[in-house]
Formats: structure tokens, sequence, C-alpha cells
């Protein structure tokens, strides 16, 4: 019976340290458990950050003197930040995995003028847990937001 005893408190605390789950036991297997078992630490987040800052700016240059809007977006664990459409602008990107160049572009179906006016976007901060630093000049306004979608539509 003693060793039944012992048999079940070590197997609890197999269970209870997490050794099931793959993490170390702090105690040798054979000790029986002399009080409550600790829980492992709790994990801070289940998921890795990505919280960008997006800012459009007027010429070729993303110099802080030409930036006409910024916001920032935030997509986990669920869209939040500045923009004005986070969820469908962190819906794209997880669809693209994060890289801006593989955004869907609409600019083959777009009608957008030729006109000269230069625009450039930047998206610096964090993706997945992966520094991000993108940056792109487009034509015109209607030739960026035709190529970035909802992304920089702000």
């Amino acid at each position: 019976m003693r060793h039944l005893r012992s048999t079940i408190a070590t197997a609890a605390a197999i269970l209870l340290s997490g050794t099931a789950l793959g993490t170390a036991v702090a105690q040798p297997i054979a000790q029986p458990v002399a009080g409550p078992a600790v829980p492992p630490a709790a994990v801070s987040s289940l998921y890795a950050p990505s919280a960008l800052v997006l800012t459009v700016a007027k010429g070729t240059s993303a110099a802080p003197s030409t930036v006409e809007r910024a916001v920032t977006l935030d997509c986990a664990p669920r869209a939040t930040g500045t923009h004005p459409s986070a969820a469908a602008a962190c819906r794209e990107l997880t669809y693209v995995d994060g890289d801006f160049a593989a955004l869907p572009s609409e600019l083959p179906q777009t009608l957008c003028t030729r006109e000269w006016d230069p625009v450039t976007v930047n998206a610096n901060g964090v993706w997945r847990g992966e520094r991000v630093a993108w940056s792109g000049t487009y034509n015109n306004g209607c030739e960026m937001t035709a190529t970035l979608g909802v992304v920089f539509s702000f």
C-alpha cells in the first residue's frame, strides 16, 4: 500500500510539474511531493508582437518634415491602433505574411492619372516578432492606393 501511495504521489508530481508538457522537473522522480505543486510560470503572451508605424510622405523622401500622415497598427492578438481600418489592414498583411511588396495590387484594373506627384510610404516596427523597415515610392497617391490597398489607406 505504501508503494502504491508513493507511485501515485510521484505520478501526480510529474503531471503537476509539467513533465508531461516537456518541461524539466525540479525534483527527482523517486521522491514524493511534500506539499502542493507550484504551477509553471505563466506565459505573458501567446502571440509574437506585430506593431507597426505606417507613414505617408509627400515627395521621394520620407524625411520627418515631409510626412503628411501617420498611424499605428497592432495586429496581435487583435487588430488595434489608430489605423481607421485596422482589422482589414491586418487581414491583408497576414495574407502576405507581412511582406509589403507582396500586397495584392489592383493597379492593373485601376485608372490613375499619369501625373508626377510622388508619395513615399514607410512601415517601421515589428511583424510577428521580426523587425520591419520597409519603404516604397509611388508616382502619385492613386498609384499608391491601388498598389498597397487598405494598409496605407488612411
